[in-house]
């Protein structure tokens, strides 16, 4: 007895070995993918969504590709936040990449029909060479994420063999129990199916749980079926939650996700057993077939195609119900957008001191995260060029009103060190993954951006804190001083307004020539100012402690002027 039980253990250990396997191989396949195809799969995704038909071929083309559904909802909902993608076109994207998904049921019905462990080994040998030949290191990673995700379904398929469920009278019972044709009975799979899936986190790994049950003889098809539909709201409910602390937008895709599954789940359960019998007819499986009428050999030969009749029918489900909501995207955004309405009630001051682009719940893939760490350096460009018309309007302030503005300046520099931090923070997370060189460096050089852009938020400070002192004084800037003050903030504005034009484009559209020709006349003027400030001293026209608090404004507007020169050299180096 007391070896039964060890068998039984060790069993129970290989299977939540396997299924680890499998999972692990599948992320380091996809990140792998990723890191290749990162910088190109978002020049992607931003030119192929024309119209919902070039978007539902995207979202399948890209998931596809990288194995990841996540990966191209985040994506999506990164343009999304961007506004280069509308809310409809990214729920064309996420539609097609419903769609992409079912190709890992594919793999997994591969993996199961035959035993493939016998030819991983070279995968392993040849991914290990590749990762020591630096120059091939993600090809290699990409090679072993495959050889691990094959290696974790061999011992997956030949563990289902030795527990041999389908001669256990215990599970046989459990799902005798249930009426295969009673709708109750596919309700209650359906839930079993997203609570699984919502509990171990992978869709993945429920597929490949149910592959082994039905393949097993013991789990019947319907019920199998039912813990399939279960995955696919198991797995939008995960992402909900993740996008609970995002942005609007981004909870609005994932409901948009959520919804397509749930109305898809809803018309399938109104034809359901047709449905199925017609994939079972189309693959070859006799759903009626018993041990007992054609002997046991028959049998298992007969339920050897289960794993097939679970991958057409995740295929066919995703495309009919694709095909059926295609055509009621606007509607579709329409309730997405009343179920999940904007925030109010917020002021300028407390939206800006949060970050928009960046949430912790969007961290799943770091070559797609990069994205939206770019949007948030733009939208800190930004609020920089707005920090400094806070100050160009300070000069003309006295007394209370001086006092207001002042303090949502020091706000606004709070924000900016805040801002910093959090980006470089996110950066630095986001570089400890798998990244391909192309991205390393682009990180680099947004740490280098964020770091300038902050001095700039100093540099208004310190423009406003001198303005404070003058303020705070008896004395008055003559006419000459205001005037030529506006005009080096003038050039300052215009070196703010480059940069964030470029901060907003493509790279590819810009130089650095009109940056530094702002630059270079802003230095000629803060020369030709400090010479005649010294003249305008000399012959009393202002006393000199004025004179030094007018050189100060003049000197710290140039020194703003380099801060911007220093964003641009960075953001057009990021090649």
């Amino acid at each position: 007895m007391s070896e039964t039980n060890g068998e039984i253990v060790i069993l129970v250990f290989r299977l939540l070995g396997s299924l680890a396997l499998l999972m692990f191989g599948m992320k380091q396949m996809s990140e792998a993918l990723q890191k290749m195809a990162g910088p190109q799969l978002r020049h992607i995704l931003g030119r192929m969504t024309t119209n919902r038909l070039t978007g539902i071929l995207t979202g399948m083309t890209v998931t596809a590709a990288v194995q990841s559904s996540t990966a191209t909802t985040v994506m999506t909902v990164s343009f999304v936040n961007a506004g280069l993608l509308t809310l409809a076109q990214a729920i064309s994207v996420i539609m097609g990449a419903n769609i992409g998904t079912t190709l890992t049921a594919w793999i997994m019905s591969a993996g199961f029909t035959f035993n493939i462990t016998d030819f991983i080994w070279p995968a392993f040998i040849v991914g290990m060479s590749l990762i020591y030949r630096k120059r091939h290191e993600t090809v290699g990673d990409f090679l072993f994420g495959i050889a691990f995700m094959f290696l974790g379904l061999g011992t997956l398929r030949q563990t289902g063999v030795d527990m041999n469920l389908g001669e256990q009278e215990a599970v046989l019972r459990f799902f005798a129990s249930f009426d295969a044709h009673s709708y109750t009975t596919t309700l209650i799979f359906l839930l079993m199916g997203g609570v699984l899936t919502m509990c171990v986190q992978s869709s993945a790994a429920v597929m490949a749980i149910t592959m082994i049950l039905c393949s097993s003889g013991a789990l019947p098809i319907y019920q199998g079926i039912a813990l399939v539909m279960g995955e696919n709201i198991g797995t939008t409910v995960t992402s909900n939650l993740a996008a609970m602390t995002a942005s609007t937008q981004a909870r609005r895709a994932a409901f948009a996700h959520m919804f397509f599954n749930l109305f898809g789940v809803c018309w399938m359960l109104l034809v359901f057993h047709p449905f199925v019998d017609a994939v079972c007819s189309l693959v070859g499986y006799d759903s009626s077939m018993t041990k007992e009428t054609v002997g046991e050999a028959a049998f298992l030969a007969n339920a050897a195609l289960l794993n097939v009749v679970l991958a057409t029918f995740h295929t066919c489900f995703n495309v009919a119900n694709t095909t059926i909501l295609v055509w009621f995207v606007p509607q579709i955004e329409k309730i997405v957008c009343r179920v999940i309405r904007d925030k109010r009630g917020d002021t300028d001051d407390s939206e800006v001191s949060r970050l928009k682009y960046i949430n912790g719940g969007l961290l799943e893939t770091p070559e797609i995260a990069v994205l939206q760490a770019q949007k948030e350096a733009a939208l800190f460009a930004q609020r920089m060029q707005r920090m400094f018309g806070m100050v160009r309007q300070l000069l003309e302030k006295h007394g209370d009103d001086f006092d207001r503005d002042f303090q949502r300046i020091e706000k606004y520099e709070n924000i900016a060190d805040n801002m910093e931090i959090e980006i470089a923070s996110y950066l630095e997370a986001v570089s400890d993954a798998h990244l391909s060189d192309e991205t390393k460096a682009i990180i680099r050089q947004m740490m280098r951006e964020v770091s300038e852009l902050e001095s700039i938020g100093d540099a208004c400070y310190n423009l406003a804190r001198t303005l404070r002192r003058h303020e705070a004084s008896d004395q008055q800037f003559t006419p000459w001083q205001t005037s030529t003050m506006k005009e080096v903030m003038q050039l300052a504005d215009d070196a703010l307004t480059q940069m964030n034009r470029i901060m907003q484009g493509r790279r590819e559209d810009f130089t650095m020539d009109e940056t530094f020709r702002i630059e270079n006349d802003l230095n000629a003027l803060r020369n030709r100012l400090k010479t005649e400030n010294i003249e305008a001293v000399g012959q009393h026209d202002y006393d000199y402690s004025v004179g030094t608090m007018y050189i100060d404004f003049v000197n710290e507007c140039e020194r703003l002027g380099d801060y911007v020169v220093n964003v641009v050299e960075a953001r057009l180096e990021q090649r």
